[in-house]
């Protein structure tokens, strides 16, 4: 584990977030900001995967259940091989492009079309208890949002994992206190989430989500966690990254204009350089 370079790549997939979202006119751009270092430490750390052979068996898979921030996790895929970044950053939401808003199991390395907030997580399940029939030792990681933890299909999710013991499930839960529609606690609160997810029959943690050492070691432990689900709560920041996105739920779902863009590259390059 490099953690300058795992921190180096969640730059470079941020900045890979905003010029796709920039180039597209539209898009998410909080939540895929917030889930970043999430994300980069699981295509660059965590998971078995190879880029070369994306339907190798024994694989690790990674499910975005929370299907807009689907720029974070095409970016990483980008960065680590599966597919030009500038294809990309170049065609996201294009009528002609493979590269639709949400994640599109016909990309290569997908394996969910999801944005349909709770069905992702389900289809996780799925793929846990067909793993456990197959004496297949891939783990499944769901990533989720907080509002969508909002969605009933969750917890039903939720109830049957536990209940067939998915020790080669994960879920990781971004929880940057926001919404499309403001902040959790105002729309409907979703606290507290690990509790929650303890009186379902899991396992929990909660670490910071911006911490790429707590990130490895949660993942790691979730790993090898057995005879139950696992929930990791990510306490992470909307937008993080790019300093007036910070915190600001009217980020959620709209694409920064040419001066916008400008300073959040300004800002993410920095960054980029600040790290040797």
């Amino acid at each position: 584990m490099d953690i300058n370079m795992l921190n180096k790549k969640a730059v470079e997939v941020r900045i890979g977030i905003i010029e796709a979202i920039h180039n597209a006119g539209s898009g998410h751009p909080g939540g895929s900001l917030s889930s970043a270092d999430i994300t980069t430490a699981l295509y660059f750390d965590i998971m078995n995967i190879d880029p070369k052979n994306p339907g190798m068996k024994g694989r690790d898979k990674c499910i975005f259940s929370k299907g807009h921030a689907g720029p974070a996790q095409l970016a990483a895929m980008a960065l680590r091989g599966y597919f030009p970044i500038g294809e990309f950053t170049g065609t996201l939401r294009r009528i002609d492009s493979r590269f639709q808003g949400h994640p599109n199991i016909k990309i290569p390395g997908i394996e969910m079309s999801t944005g349909s907030l709770g069905q992702g997580f389900s289809a996780a399940g799925g793929m846990a208890m067909a793993n456990k029939l197959d004496n297949d030792p891939g783990k499944i990681f769901a990533v989720l949002g907080d509002g969508e933890l909002q969605e009933g299909l969750v917890w039903e999710a939720a109830m049957s994992a536990a209940h067939y013991k998915l020790d080669n499930l994960i879920a990781i839960v971004d929880h940057n206190g926001l919404q499309i529609d403001g902040r959790n606690d105002d729309v409907m609160t979703v606290n507290p989430i690990g509790e929650k997810f303890e009186s379902f029959g899991w396992n929990y943690t909660v670490i910071d989500g911006h911490d790429m050492i707590a990130i490895h070691d949660a993942l790691t432990m979730a790993k090898e966690s057995k005879g139950k689900p696992m929930c990791i709560v990510a306490e992470t920041i909307k937008g993080k990254g790019v300093s007036f996105m910070e915190n600001q739920a009217g980020w959620h779902g709209k694409a920064p204009d040419d001066e916008q863009y400008a300073r959040a590259m300004a800002e993410l390059n920095a960054a980029k350089a600040a790290l040797k």
